[in-house]
């Protein structure tokens, strides 16, 4: 379990997830255009909807993990949980918490 909650694991799933929650936002949207302005099939967002909500609710959860496990400030966590509702606003949030040091890459992390 030690392992799960290391920093550089959280910090690294917590990427994988921020990609692919935006991932899934660009396929639910695909499929909302096909749906509502083609009118031709539901499928897209019969799919791509259930995949969406679970990567959302992964997302927020390891958010929640990254703010104790990385030690994130309150204002860094309400960021990254607003960032989960706008499209694509995940890798916005990942790519600046890489820059500002509060998503951890490379070098080991210190927790102290």
């Amino acid at each position: 379990m030690a392992a799960l909650l290391a920093p550089r694991t959280v910090a690294r799933a917590f990427r994988v997830v921020a990609l692919a929650e935006a991932v899934s936002w660009a396929l639910l949207l695909a499929g909302m255009f096909v749906k509502w302005v083609l009118g031709t099939s539901e499928v897209g967002v019969q799919v791509a909807g259930p995949i969406h909500g679970a990567v959302f609710v992964v997302y927020v959860v390891l958010a929640l993990v990254a703010w104790r496990v990385l030690r994130w400030d309150l204002p860094t966590v309400v960021l990254a949980l607003v960032s989960s509702v706008p499209p694509f606003m995940t890798v916005w949030f990942e790519r600046r918490a890489v820059r500002d040091g509060r998503l951890p890459v490379g070098a080991p992390v210190t927790t102290t």
